[in-house]
This record gives structure tokens, sequence and C-alpha cells, in this order.
């Protein structure tokens, strides 16, 4: 088992160290001009205000993909054509131990809506919307490897907000 990302190490682990992982589908909606979305994570959540890719939680009995249909329908009012599996990354967080399922959304219908009253912003490296969960970052590094672009991959302003959002 490769080790997992380790979100803030230094503050405890809700659970211990032999929490249960949570599956959880992840949608990477990308745009064909290569722009992808990022939505802020909610007040009353872990890491309210940081950006991420759309999704969550797998449930029993469903496929990565299923949950991701439902995910992104519940979040953002969008229904997907495809999810194309993409990586699996797992992620130690304080709050929980998560197994990433990122797959790549190439088309959907519908308009996005923000229904858990999060922002969204649509991106390009480096990506402006700050601050980014760490469970994000390992995405746009992927991002930077396929598209061959070099630099830092999250641009940080001094001051004001980068992230150029939409509520």
């Amino acid at each position: 088992m490769t080790q997992p990302l380790v979100a803030d190490p230094l503050i405890a682990r809700e659970g211990g160290v032999n929490r249960k992982v949570v599956e959880v589908a992840v949608g990477v909606l990308i745009l064909p001009d290569g722009a992808f979305l990022l939505t802020s994570r909610p007040e009353g959540k872990a890491y309210a205000g940081y950006w991420e890719f759309p999704g969550g939680k797998v449930e029993q009995g469903e496929s990565i993909e299923q949950a991701l249909r439902r995910e992104l329908q519940e979040e953002i009012g969008v229904t997907i054509a495809n999810a194309i599996p993409w990586r699996v990354e797992l992620v130690d967080y304080p709050h929980a131990l998560v197994r990433l399922h990122f797959c790549k959304v190439l088309e959907w219908s519908g308009e996005l809506e923000m229904r858990e009253g999060q922002a969204y912003s649509w991106q390009q490296l480096p990506v402006r919307a700050y601050p980014v969960l760490p469970g994000t970052i390992p995405v746009l590094d992927w991002f930077a490897q396929e598209r061959k672009f070099v630099g830092a991959t999250v641009f940080v302003a001094a001051g004001g907000d980068p992230s150029g959002a939409t509520a």
C-alpha cells in the first residue's frame, strides 16, 4: 500500500491510527480549453473555504461512477455523461482518512448550480483559487505533468482574493 498524503501532520487524527478509509468519488470537470472546475468547501464542513474538485462519499452498494453522478447532481446540479477513471490518492486528514477516486469528466448537461452555498471557479495552471485543499494538490501536479507545465501549480497573490470565484 502506498503511503498516504498527510495533511496537517501536527494535528491529531480523529479516531486514531486504525481509522476506516472513506471512499470518495471526485469529478474533475474539464472544458475544451483545458480549464477545470474547482468549488469551495461549504461552511460547516472541515476545511470550509478551501478549494477542491467536487464530489463526495461513495455510499454502500454504489460504484465510483454512480456515486459521482449522484454527488455532482446533488452538489452542483449537473448530469455527467461519462466518468473516466483517472487516478486514486489516499489522503490522511485530521478528520478522516479518505481514498479519493479522481475521474475526468469531459461532458455534462445542466447549468452549474451551487446547491450547498459554495463558490466555483474555472481555473488553469497556475491555479489562482486559494487556499487549495491538500488532496487537490496532487491533481494539479498531474495536470502539470500531462500539460508539460513548468512552475508552481498554485499562484498566491500578496493580499486580496486571487480566486476569481463566482458564488
